[in-house]
């Protein structure tokens, strides 16, 4: 056989093996029904991940155990703040003829999660997001500058919307059952910290991705969710957490309220839930909040100050009756994270007979934060996984073509992250020095016994502000989703590092909003997720499109965000209060900074600081993350070389500089990502380009050309 004979079968043979791959993955999805698609929601200060599946499983958005805490993130411009473990959501139906197994069964449980499995029980049809208008475009220095290009994709746009986004995911199930679930976000600053989830569950006897009917009355029927929760991603992150099951919820504390329609202080129907405290924290006590400082390391700022779960605003008495049924759920009660039956398998009839146990099991009395008490969380019970929430409607009889609407929000609250640092505070000095007690005051104006009361007695107070998120979200529901919106961000906001100045601009589509006011910006120092200060403001009628920092200091990084605003009479929370469009918007992700024209004296070129003395960093380039560390070299030519070396001459690092700047930053860290030791070193620039006087011609620089200049560094 020739050579060219045996490529052309090989090609063949190539082809013939794709060709079936592609038949099997089309099997395949016939079986399991579409890929899980992914869609964020991150218009206000909640952001949460929401799948096509109809759930969000654990580990389910990237199947990676370090992402296991991931989602339900509140304050979201800080890292490590989320709250959500895992969601379950199963549905469950009695004296079912299974057509897979041709016989009748006592029960049949399908779904998917709390934990991640193979799907061939949901088949998804539609899935999309819905936006009052897209994201603005963010740009510093010529590049895309915000998050949201990738992870708030609006597939269209209806700019009547009553809320900022709306995710349709509808999906159909293998016993019949299609589910249309819509996911309300909001980014008015009164209601940022919910979502309202709607679903409409109809018995359409579609069973597959085909659409082929098997209709069929389904008795016995439960909607049932299981959600896992924590909030200690933050100290676990860090390397700091007593240990790494806070990650998972070990010392999550579960609650509900409003089980009893007819008691007297009935106000809504709600489980939560919040990070208790942990055995190994160190403290010497109970302690909630789990303040940063562990064997005499930290601020004392709060990491788990987070409340968070879900209120039910409406559940259908039955197909028939569409009245809210105010003893839905049936169940409302914590589960065993690890000993309950929580993986679906749908042809074990021992298993799935413990799961519709599951579904019927009521309202736990007392509540798993009854029965925890003030103790340590983590050490209640037998469950190494810990505990969670689990909710279930029904029973509900649904014949052909019936359906029952089920509407809950989720929400996390409590201190602010600013707050939190506060107390922190408060809590730390006192703890270390008694006689800074008297100064205290807890939340209702009293003075402390002792620190740790004064600290637990405000983390408490999240509970409260979980329940006002609640009653927010049930109020905006019944009012048919018309809470007054603010202003939009302006479409487009650009940032511009300059010589003396960085400079701001935007579009002015905002100041057609009714009732619109001005704008206002805020900066942050050194990173994105900090705290940020209003450095200017502008109002109708002198409103002004620009704006120039001239207050940014050379070798700073510096990050925006812009906010639209209302003249606040249209706010029914707070009459007066402007409303405003949301930081998450327009918030940059990449720095700006000033930059030096180019030089074209090599006489010029500085090095600072210089000597560079770890002591005085503070005072050097500041002491946040990728500051702290800063050398510059100022006074450069449009394009060079900057190589650095020891004393004895050897070459550590190479820095092509080609901005066209006068700048370079260099973060002190060798070719081989070496910290840099005390000692003396040398800078050599080499010009790599001709540098023209534009007006004259003249070559003030070749290429070739070069310098030193010594530095001391001093560790």
């Amino acid at each position: 056989m020739k050579k060219g004979e045996t490529m052309n079968i090989n090609s063949r043979l190539i082809k013939l093996l794709i060709f079936n791959f592609i038949l099997i993955l089309l099997l395949l999805s016939d079986i399991y029904g579409q890929a899980q698609q992914i869609k964020w929601l991150r218009v206000g200060s909640l952001h949460h991940w929401i799948s096509s599946y109809g759930t969000e499983a654990e580990i389910a958005r990237t199947g990676q155990a370090t992402e296991q805490l991931d989602g339900m993130r509140w304050e979201a411009l800080f890292p490590w703040q989320d709250t959500h473990v895992a969601q379950g959501f199963w549905i469950g139906t009695t004296n079912y003829q299974d057509r897979d197994l041709n016989t009748l069964v006592p029960y049949k449980v399908i779904g998917y999660g709390p934990g991640a499995q193979t799907i061939g029980m949901i088949f998804p049809v539609e899935f999309k997001m819905i936006g009052r208008f897209n994201s603005p475009n963010v740009i510093v220095d010529g590049d895309n500058a915000t998050d949201n290009k990738l992870n708030d994709i609006v597939d269209e746009v209806d700019p009547n919307l009553p809320c900022d986004r709306l995710i349709i995911s509808k999906f159909n199930t293998n016993i019949g059952i299609t589910v249309t679930r819509k996911i309300y976000a909001f980014s008015q600053q009164y209601h940022q910290q919910y979502f309202i989830f709607d679903y409409t569950f109809k018995n359409t006897g579609i069973y597959n991705t085909k659409g082929d009917k098997d209709p069929k009355t389904l008795t016995g029927v439960y909607f049932f969710w299981a959600n896992r929760y924590a909030s200690g991603n933050e100290p676990f992150k860090n390397g700091w957490a007593p240990s790494n099951n806070i990650s998972w919820g070990r010392n999550t504390v579960n609650h509900q309220i409003g089980t009893d329609p007819k008691a007297p202080d009935f106000e809504m129907r709600a489980q939560y839930s919040w990070a208790g405290p942990h055995s190994a924290s160190g403290y010497g006590a109970p302690l909630l909040g789990m303040p940063y400082y562990r064997n005499g390391v930290g601020d004392g700022h709060l990491t788990t100050q987070q409340y968070f779960g879900t209120v039910i605003i409406h559940a259908d008495k039955s197909a028939k009756d569409k009245s809210d049924d105010l003893y839905q759920p049936v169940t409302a009660t914590h589960y065993s994270a690890d000993n309950d039956p929580t993986g679906i398998e749908q042809y074990n009839q021992t298993k799935m007979a413990a799961q519709y146990e599951m579904m019927q099991r009521g309202h736990s009395k007392p509540t798993h934060a009854e029965l925890v008490g003030d103790g340590y969380a983590n050490i209640w019970g037998s469950d190494n996984g810990g505990y969670g929430q689990i909710k279930a409607f029904g029973p509900y009889t649904l014949e052909p073509g019936d359906s029952i609407h089920i509407v809950f929000a989720a929400a996390v609250a409590g201190l602010t992250r600013q707050k939190g640092y506060e107390i922190g505070a408060n809590w730390l000095e006192a703890t270390l020095d008694k006689s800074k007690l008297s100064q205290l005051r807890l939340p209702n104006g009293n003075v402390p016994t002792d620190p740790n009361q004064y600290l637990n007695a405000w983390v408490k107070t999240g509970e409260d502000s979980l329940k006002e998120v609640f009653r927010r979200a049930i109020k905006n529901y019944k009012n048919g989703l018309k809470i007054p919106l603010p202003p939009p961000p302006p479409k487009i906001f650009e940032i511009k590092s300059g010589g003396d100045r960085i400079t701001l601009s935007w579009s002015n589509n905002a100041e057609s909003w009714p009732n619109f006011k001005g704008y206002r910006i805020y900066r942050a120092i050194g990173k994105p997720d900090t705290f940020y200060t209003k450095i200017f403001e502008t109002t109708v009628p002198n409103i002004v499109n620009t704006f120039d920092d001239v207050t940014a200091k050379r070798g700073f990084d510096y990050y925006y965000y812009i906010e639209s605003f209302d003249d606040g009479s249209t706010n029914d929370i707070q009459p007066g209060v402007p409303l405003v469009s949301s930081k998450y918007y327009t918030i940059t992700n990449k720095p700006a900074y000033l930059r030096r024209p180019a030089k074209d004296l090599l006489s010029e070129i500085r090095i600072v600081p210089n000597p560079f003395d770890i002591r005085a960093r503070r005072l050097q380039f500041g002491d946040t993350p990728g500051s702290q560390d800063r050398i510059a070299f100022y006074g450069l030519p449009p394009e060079c070389i900057i190589r650095i070396f020891t004393e004895r001459g050897d070459l550590i690092k190479t820095i092509y500089h080609t901005d066209g700047s006068g700048d370079e930053i260099w973060n002190s860290l060798t070719s081989s990502e070496q910290m840099i030791v005390s000692g003396v070193y040398i800078a050599h620039f080499e010009v790599t380009k001709d540098v023209v006087d534009p007006n004259t011609g003249v070559v003030k620089l070749r290429k070739g050309d070069s310098t030193f200049r010594k530095f001391i560094v001093i560790r």
